[in-house]
């Protein structure tokens, strides 16, 4: 059974981030900008992209360094490590923000094949090991409803990922102990949104619904930190 969705977290003053494919740290610098004059201690993990363990290692080393109740997020493939990372003892609750929210020993990529297939998929290229989106999937596909200058400027920082980190499966599922909280990318062309919304409904999370492409945590930074703010206790 999943965390109820009732469940009212303690009060945390730490948080971490954690992205996902195509970005970097920096793409959650909007956020940070609403948590940080609240009095949280923020800190974006630099996901390696390698492979998922190396991942989930990079968030742990994070959490062993906050000292009290921290809220988890990941927004994209980087819900794969919140799901994972979610059991440190540290973590309080999970945010999941248009995210990949998968159960133990489950294989995501196969359930995502029952929706149908987002355009992002067709625009990722691939140089060896190394995987990224096209210029035209990222600003069309990725970035959609984000400022072309700013779109462009993410486009240029673009952080490649390896193909081994696709093919990582996790062994616990976090969300099924602690509470979670979900926002919905309704215009994502990335992540399908039925698939976003049906990992909501199956954590039963607290979730939220934005007009938003893939990249809502910079087209709607102040919903995205209200929500994590509502599971930080702050809400």
């Amino acid at each position: 059974m999943a965390a109820p969705a009732s469940s009212r977290p303690p009060k945390a003053r730490d948080i971490v981030l954690m992205h996902g494919l195509f970005a970097d740290g920096s793409c959650w610098n909007d956020v940070i900008s609403f948590l940080q004059p609240k009095g949280l201690n923020v800190t974006s993990v630099q996901n390696p992209l390698s492979t998922l363990p190396q991942s989930v290692a990079a968030a742990v080393r994070v959490l062993d360094r906050q000292d009290g109740p921290t809220v988890l997020v990941g927004h994209s493939f980087g819900g794969m490590i919140v799901t994972q990372a979610g059991m440190h003892r540290s973590v309080s609750a999970l945010v999941y923000i248009a995210a990949r929210a998968p159960d133990a020993n489950e294989d995501f990529a196969a359930l995502a094949k029952t929706y149908p297939t987002p355009p992002a998929s067709a625009g990722i290229v691939y140089d060896g090991e190394e995987g990224r989106l096209t210029e035209e999937a990222f600003l069309r596909d990725f970035a959609g409803d984000v400022p072309e200058a700013r779109a462009q400027l993410l486009y240029a920082t673009q952080y490649p990922f390896q193909k081994a980190l696709l093919a990582g499966t996790v062994t616990d599922a976090a969300w099924r102990s602690k509470p979670a909280y979900y926002a919905v990318s309704a215009e994502d062309r990335t992540i399908n949104p039925e698939l976003q919304r049906y990992l909501a409904r199956r954590m039963e999370a607290k979730t939220i619904e934005l007009p938003a492409s893939h990249l809502s945590i910079i087209s709607h930074p102040r919903e995205v930190s209200e929500l994590i703010l509502e599971a930080a206790g702050h809400g």
